[in-house]
């Protein structure tokens, strides 16, 4: 979809494009307590993982998403990962989605990751709306999107199982 994917270097780390050798971070991220305790997917082995792999692949084929990895601006340490999802052209929208690795959590960088992509999402992609669900525990991203000027416009009630139970969901928004 992308003839030049759209990287980013910004105060001290940059969004890239998540490759195939990023799997062993991907799942370190997507098996770790902290992070899937709140996030809507988690794997428990490498080669599970590839499903994850697959789904960042179809989405920039497609045209209805685009994840960028985290790291550091030399690339040798891995943060987390950002993108959109559920992307329409048609609707001018789409669904924004991130996770750090724990230890990189309270130093401002998913402020400033959400706001990259925002502001690329509006200005590039010509989205009107970013929309993002939001488990009702996760007190801290839904910290993180007020602070950014997401609006709440309600609460999803047992709208998803996870782990076998019914969990609600915060709808958040972003207008262009």
């Amino acid at each position: 979809m992308y003839n030049v994917f759209p990287n980013f270097l910004e105060e001290g780390f940059q969004l890239r494009q998540i490759v195939d050798e990023d799997i062993n971070k991907i799942f370190l991220g997507l098996s770790h307590p902290d992070i899937v305790k709140y996030y809507g997917v988690n794997y428990s082995s490498l080669y599970d993982t590839q499903e994850q792999m697959k789904w960042f692949a179809e989405l920039e084929e497609s045209g209805t998403g685009i994840w960028w990895a985290i790291n550091s601006p030399q690339n040798s340490d891995f943060y987390g990962a950002i993108g959109l999802n559920n992307l329409s052209k048609i609707h001018q929208k789409a669904e924004i989605g991130f996770w750090l690795l724990p230890e990189y959590w309270g130093k401002g960088i998913m402020k400033i990751a959400v706001d990259l992509v925002c502001n690329y999402a509006f200005k590039e992609l010509k989205l009107h709306r970013i929309e993002a669900l939001v488990e009702t525990e996760n007190k801290n991203s839904k910290n993180l999107l007020n602070k950014l000027s997401f609006n709440h416009e309600g609460t999803f009630i047992d709208y998803e199982i996870k782990n076998g139970n019914f969990i609600s969901l915060d709808c958040y928004a972003k207008l262009h």
